[in-house]
């Protein structure tokens, strides 16, 4: 038996709004900034926000774990694309795109911390799933090396853009990462 009620519209609204305002705040500036914060840019007091997120990584979590869920559901739509290469490399582009301006989803695509594998985990692996049938489907039209698998994909995504985030670069120093991280990927003919 479920004991949880229905929110109230008014408090619906806030949970919304919260969430709205953390995903902007997380993804322009990681998860550092302080709860109090994004309680004010949101509008409502800290009770508000602790109601219906206890913790910070709660509000994490949630906030990440939509735009895992938003990836997955856009891979899965790309398995069905007709030119598989084409569709895998889109797909990278837009992660990498996504990355470099929302650092939440980076961040969350190499949490390691036992909090966040249980948050993410299961988001995590159909994350992982949707983009195995991605990668498979370029391997088997030889558009893609191979060896590679999704750990590389995971590695060769996160490790070089984090760095180039990091160093704030310029867009067309993210674009020619981009182009080798693809090159390397690519299959030899």
């Amino acid at each position: 038996m479920n004991d949880e009620r229905p929110l109230r519209a008014d408090a619906l609204r806030n949970r919304q709004r919260v969430l709205e305002v953390a995903e902007q705040v997380f993804a322009t500036e990681g998860i550092a900034v302080p709860i109090d914060e994004i309680a004010r840019r949101a509008g409502v007091g800290v009770g508000t926000l602790y109601r219906h997120f206890p913790t910070k990584e709660a509000l994490f979590a949630a906030v990440v774990l939509q735009r895992l869920e938003d990836a997955t559901g856009k891979a899965l739509e790309l398995v069905k694309a007709p030119v598989a290469g084409e569709a895998f490399f889109a797909f990278l582009r837009r992660i990498v795109e996504e990355g470099s301006v929302k650092k939440d989803l980076m961040e969350a695509l190499a949490a390691t911390g036992a909090q966040y594998k249980e948050a993410f985990g299961p988001a995590k692996q159909q994350f992982a799933a949707a983009l195995g049938k991605l990668l498979a489907r370029a391997q088997r039209a030889g558009a893609v090396r191979k060896d590679a698998t999704v750990l590389d994909v995971f590695a060769l995504i996160h490790g070089p853009f984090a760095v180039v985030g990091a160093h704030r670069a310029d867009a067309a120093a993210r674009e020619r990462l981009f182009a080798i991280v693809c090159d390397g990927l690519r299959a030899r003919t």
